[in-house]
């Protein structure tokens, strides 16, 4: 936990490292879990939006809509194949209550809150010994952007763009601050080039 009134940044998982992870909490039980962190990382939702989802937009669906809760807007969300097959084997286990229920439901019947879930991020973060110094909720939304920057190697640029619509940042600088790239990865655009 960081102190009050102090302020952490949250780091990215490798996304091997979070796939591993997503199979080894499916795997291990912990289906909540392993839901909340794919959701996290193949959406690129805010916590309090992926706190909000409800089994009837994401089960069997290939797109569902959300309206932002930090800034109001309407985004349209793609599930993958992979994604789908996962939210099915977790409802499947969950067991909720109906298809209108919450997708994460604490065992007290009520939806987690963001704090809890940080709480259970570093405990998952030392049982499974991930490489990762400060785990958070926002590492998730993190891991989604590093790994759309990173797919998109030498359209790399075309990926920040589009990585500023999906986050509704207002400059493509903001989201390089935002994904932590540093000016040392950005000047290695130059060592590409060849003669």
């Amino acid at each position: 936990m960081s102190l009050k009134y102090s302020t952490t940044t949250a780091d990215y998982l490798v996304w091997s490292d979070a796939m591993n992870l997503i199979r080894k909490l499916a795997k291990d039980g912990n289906y909540k879990i392993s839901l909340l962190i794919s959701l996290g990382c193949f959406t690129g939702l805010r916590i309090s939006d992926i706190l909000a989802l409800r089994w009837k937009q994401i089960l069997g669906a290939d797109e569902f809509t959300v309206i932002e809760k930090k800034t109001g807007k309407q985004r349209i969300i793609r599930i993958n194949p992979q994604l789908q097959q996962h939210i099915k084997e977790c409802y499947k286990h969950i067991n909720p209550v109906g298809v209108n229920a919450p997708i994460l439901i604490s065992q007290k019947g009520t939806v987690f809150t963001v704090q809890r879930i940080n709480v259970v991020l570093k405990e998952v973060r030392r049982k499974y010994r991930l490489k990762i110094k400060n785990f958070s909720c926002h590492s998730l939304r993190k891991t989604f952007g590093r790994q759309v920057y990173t797919m998109n190697g030498e359209n790399s640029e075309l990926a920040l763009i589009k990585l500023m619509e999906l986050f509704n940042h207002s400059s493509v600088a903001i989201t390089k601050r935002y994904l932590g790239l540093r000016q040392e990865e950005i000047l290695q655009t130059y060592d590409c080039l060849t003669f």
